[in-house]
């Protein structure tokens, strides 16, 4: 009888019995499973313009919130606290990131 071939391939064990040995990378796929079964041309060919413009038609629209017109000064406070609170969040998320840290500061600044 024959033993089992194992045999290690980028990092990985297969253990392969009475088999034709398959690339583990493809995740034990066969050349003949990733063929293209039928090809023959489409009777519409489309274009890979037509393709991105249907997906653009197909998007939302962007949502954005309302533009907000500040009146007095306690509106502004309200504001500058909401607006602090949001970059010291993200500060707080992702603390590595110097570009939030650069925004929150050219932020205070103006």
């Amino acid at each position: 009888m024959n033993e089992p071939i194992t045999y290690h391939s980028q990092g990985l064990y297969v253990i392969i019995e009475n088999r034709e040995i398959e690339n583990p990378t493809l995740g034990y796929l066969t050349r003949k499973d990733t063929e293209v079964k039928n090809k023959t041309p489409a009777p519409i060919q489309i274009t890979a313009e037509q393709i991105l413009h249907e997906a653009r038609e197909r998007q939302e629209a962007e949502i954005r919130p309302p533009k907000q017109k500040i009146t007095d000064p306690t509106e502004l406070n309200e504001y500058r606290l909401c607006k602090r609170k949001d970059f010291e969040d993200l500060i707080r998320h992702v603390r590595w990131n110097i570009g939030i840290w650069i925004k929150y500061t050219q932020w205070e600044e103006s």
